[in-house]
């Protein structure tokens, strides 16, 4: 049974019941065509983790809400006038410390973040048929859900990378290094996007006509550790990699990756 967005997919796999989660998602939903939709639906009740309040539950049965998971965005966004005020009330939120540990730390049961690991600089290499994921050195949110003893759920999205095209920005040109100077500067990348237009689809802002499935993994339950030390830290990352890496090999092939594609990892 899938919950369809146009042109999301969630596919409804499994149910559990942590009392909070930490959501982080991969490729880091640069585009809110996957993250906006999948963050808005959550079932009444006590049960809070994404398998059952963004895409699946095997038995989901709970009605839909519009306010759901909260998707935590970078604090440069903050800077930017007025969004602080209207953010919240789409279901948005900062994703710098205080805010990620006031949504888990909160006593009612069902408090799930969705958290975008790969942040802004991820989105200069989104481009079709990149599988780059900037994780290996993001331990953020693995301290966080140590710290509140929230369940750690790994969400990849197969497809968000269709939705536009990038201009070409290898590493070590002037259009990268334009781009990477401009990040450090205002805390923002900005990808040199373009896709479709209203009434044709050659040109435009607007994305493509592409589907996205977001796959979400199982739990991965997390022990509550006010300091955590960092060897717990780098074993609970580890895992996570895992796991994240074990859900793409597992969905690839039925939506569309070749066998002989995988992940990487910087």
């Amino acid at each position: 049974m899938p919950i369809r967005f146009a042109p999301l997919r969630l596919p409804l796999r499994r149910g559990c019941r942590p009392p909070r989660s930490c959501n982080g998602s991969s490729p880091s939903w640069r585009w809110p065509s996957a993250a906006w939709p999948s963050s808005c639906w959550r079932c009444w009740g006590s049960c809070g983790c994404p398998p059952c309040s963004t895409p699946p539950g095997s038995t989901w049965t709970g009605r839909p809400r519009p306010r759901g998971a909260p998707l935590a965005l970078g604090p440069q966004l903050g800077r930017l006038e007025a969004l602080p005020r209207l953010l919240p009330h789409h279901g948005l939120v900062s994703s710098d410390k205080a805010s990620v540990s006031y949504l888990l730390g909160r006593r009612e049961v069902g408090q799930v973040a969705v958290i975008a690991v790969g942040g802004p600089p991820e989105s200069l290499d989104a481009r079709p048929g990149a599988l780059t994921l900037q994780i290996l050195g993001r331990k953020g949110f693995i301290k966080a859900a140590l710290q509140h003893g929230a369940a750690l759920v790994p969400v990849f999205s197969f497809g968000e990378n269709e939705l536009f095209q990038q201009v070409p920005n290898p590493r070590g040109s002037l259009v990268r290094a334009a781009q990477e100077r401009l990040q450090k500067l205002v805390g923002l990348a900005l990808p040199l996007f373009h896709a479709r237009g209203v009434f044709q689809y050659s040109f435009g802002l607007l994305p493509f006509r592409s589907p996205i499935h977001t796959v979400v993994g199982a739990p991965i339950p997390v022990p509550r550790t006010p300091v955590p030390s960092r060897e717990a830290v780098d074993r609970l990352h580890a895992t996570y990699l895992e796991r994240l890496i074990a859900l793409f090999e597992e969905n690839k092939t039925k939506y569309g990756v070749p066998p002989e594609k995988h992940l990487n990892l910087i």
